[in-house]
């Protein structure tokens, strides 16, 4: 009884902290991104090859690349010009064709006309909503270690490489840790889901966090498909719902949560993951406020960082606030880069 009453208060604590800070419903009312990329209907009545395509909605990113290793350089130009938002999303697809690919796609939409500039490695990009993008920094195909950064609240195609505040973008995560490694590391900041706006209803439930994991997980086998390596996952705030949604599937080594609200767990064993498991807090996080609860769909459960949840702790005891974990100089970004390259964390 008395642990039930504190779950009753640890809830009324969150609505009212959700409701004093940005408005219970001002926060609220995202609609995830989801299904198959847009241009699909036009891909499928594609008969130009004389066989079916890859349906983007059903074939495994496998099955993808498997189709796409039986394609002349001519006939994967043709598709690629034919259908460039399909190619640039569809997980399986080379990644320099998918680079091309988006190259193309953005090149229609001047409201993202930067994402196109000479060099840029867009490895994903739809319009829709408010936008989701998907860049690498280092070549995925010839670096050793691969990284992926996804990233919580507040992150779509028009902020996530915004110039204020610099590490709490994935953007500015993806090349301070690339730095950090000393460029051993190809690292891909990934927006490539719906985030919630603010600190409202939809980032203190899982429905979009649901949605993320699915395209994460999925992202991660295409990296597979490909025959890159397998990445450890770097997961800021409400990006470590989605990753902890995505653990059982998602290929990956390591899975880092920092500045994490939970991760739909009571514990590590819960995620059902053989991946390496780390958590990071530093002690000016705001988080720390959020009550560490789920109750009707609402909270994200334990907090990762404390003992009892099992994971590996990484120092933070240099990084301020909720969105310096990656500033360079920092005791959390030097064990980050270390868990890049497949060390240990002292």
């Amino acid at each position: 009884m008395r642990r039930y009453r504190r779950t009753l208060v640890a809830i009324a604590l969150m609505a009212t902290l959700v409701s004093g800070t940005a408005g219970w419903a001002a926060g609220s009312g995202q609609r995830p991104v989801d299904g198959p990329p847009p241009g699909t209907a036009a891909w499928r009545h594609d008969g130009a090859f004389g066989r079916a395509l890859p349906d983007p909605e059903t074939a495994a990113p496998a099955q993808v690349a498997a189709f796409f290793a039986t394609l002349s350089a001519t006939q994967r130009q043709e598709l690629t010009e034919r259908h460039p938002s399909v190619v640039g999303n569809l997980d399986g697809v080379p990644v320099e064709i998918r680079y091309r690919a988006n190259r193309l796609a953005l090149a229609k939409d001047p409201r993202y006309s930067r994402l196109a500039a000479p060099g840029r490695q867009i490895v994903a990009f739809d319009p829709r909503g408010r936008g989701t993008v998907a860049e690498v920094y280092g070549d995925l195909l010839t670096s050793r270690h691969i990284a992926v950064v996804v990233p919580g609240s507040d992150i779509d195609a028009g902020t996530y490489d915004r110039s204020g505040d610099a590490y709490g973008t994935p953007a500015g995560m993806a090349t301070s840790l690339r730095t950090a490694t000393g460029g051993r590391t190809a690292v891909v900041a990934w927006a490539g889901y719906t985030t919630p706006v603010g600190v409202g209803l939809d980032a203190a439930t899982g429905e979009l966090a649901e949605v993320g994991a699915e395209r994460l997980a999925r992202f991660t086998e295409g990296l597979a498909a490909v025959g890159a390596g397998t990445p450890k996952l770097f997961c800021h705030s409400y990006g470590s719902v989605v990753c902890g949604l995505a653990a059982s599937e998602a290929a990956a080594s390591d899975i880092v949560v920092l500045g994490s609200p939970g991760m739909r767990a009571d514990t590590v064993d819960a995620l059902r993951t053989d991946a390496r498991v780390w958590a990071a807090k530093d002690p000016s996080d705001w988080i720390s406020k959020v009550p560490n609860v789920e109750f009707l769909g609402l909270g994200h459960g334990a907090d990762p960082a404390a003992a009892d949840f099992g994971a590996r702790r990484v120092p933070a005891r240099t990084a301020h606030g909720h969105t310096g974990y990656f500033a360079p100089g920092t005791d959390s970004l030097r064990a980050f880069a270390s868990i890049a390259t497949g060390g240990e964390v002292r």
